[in-house]
């Protein structure tokens, strides 16, 4: 299994409109994207700093949406996103939640 991290700096006071937009437009795209699993997304209450990691059955899968899907998220988040997130893929080592471990495939 591979994630997607992604670092991001929202404007002042748009964390609320972040949320909704997650809720409403970007959890429902990714649903539909081959190979999604499952959408982590964390901040600070109030806060301007956000941290998603997305989980994909493949690397190849995290690519493709990275090359075609993630450009749509970005025009839905940009009246809310502050510079350019950062954006790494990496394989889980270990996950309790789905099972995961070093050099082990969960059935």
């Amino acid at each position: 299994m591979f994630v997607r991290k992604i670092s991001v700096h929202l404007k002042p006071k748009t964390l609320a409109d972040f949320t909704k937009t997650l809720e409403n437009s970007v959890l429902p795209l990714l649903r539909k994207q081959a190979g999604f699993k499952d959408e982590v997304t964390f901040a600070v209450p109030g806060g301007t700093d956000v941290l998603a990691i997305s989980f994909w059955d493949t690397k190849q899968n995290a690519e493709a949406y990275d090359a075609s899907g993630y450009k749509e998220v970005l025009k839905m988040l940009a009246s809310v996103i502050d510079g350019t997130p950062k954006v790494e893929i990496a394989e889980v080592l270990h996950s309790t939640l789905h099972e995961i471990r070093a050099g082990v495939v969960a059935a």
